[in-house]
């Protein structure tokens, strides 16, 4: 008798401990979405000789931001419209500008070179010819940062080897990177 009455107990505690599971996983990937962080990474590549910049963005975000943005419900994984579109947006609210080592300084018109779809991620990509005698970077990364007032951009900026970081959070809408190192 106790080996009937046991089972449903037994039961009871596997269905509950798997729904406890599946809750705690669930929250897990919505408060992912909540973190509201982007990553460009800026890179001197010496194969091609350019500045090539990508810009990478969690689909959900992306979605969610453009809809607000645009006024209208975009699917960035089904419409190439929607993802030029939003492009756009990250082009228009993303600048470089460069100075040499005698203190002159230039806004690098970066080309727009494509995006694309990689699993939960959005990639923006830009490009320019690298520039000579560049000691300094002065980086605006205002996209998404407009929409929410929590969103972090991360901007690695990779040259020779090494990395300089930038952090847009808070109020910091323009950073500058010393590159003469």
């Amino acid at each position: 008798m106790t080996l009937k009455n046991s089972r449903p107990t037994r039961r009871k505690a596997v269905s509950s401990t798997g729904l406890l599971l599946c809750l705690l996983l669930l929250g897990s990937l919505a408060s992912a979405h909540q973190q509201k962080t982007a990553v460009t990474r800026i890179l001197f590549n010496p194969n091609t000789n350019n500045i090539e910049v990508m810009h990478r963005f969690f689909v959900h975000d992306a979605e969610h931001a453009a809809t607000v943005i645009f006024g209208a419900r975009q699917t960035l994984l089904e419409s190439a419209e929607s993802r030029q579109l939003f492009s756009s947006y990250v082009m228009n609210r993303f600048s470089i500008e460069v100075s040499d080592s005698a203190g002159n300084s230039q806004e690098l018109q970066l080309d727009y070179v494509g995006e694309e779809m990689d699993g939960q991620f959005l990639w923006v990509y830009q490009e320019i010819a690298q520039q000579d005698d560049i000691s300094q970077m002065t980086v605006v990364n205002l996209a998404l940062r407009d929409v929410w007032p929590d969103q972090a951009n991360l901007v690695n900026i990779e040259r020779d080897g090494k990395t300089v970081s930038l952090q847009f959070e808070g109020n910091a809408e323009v950073l500058t990177a010393d590159l003469s190192q």
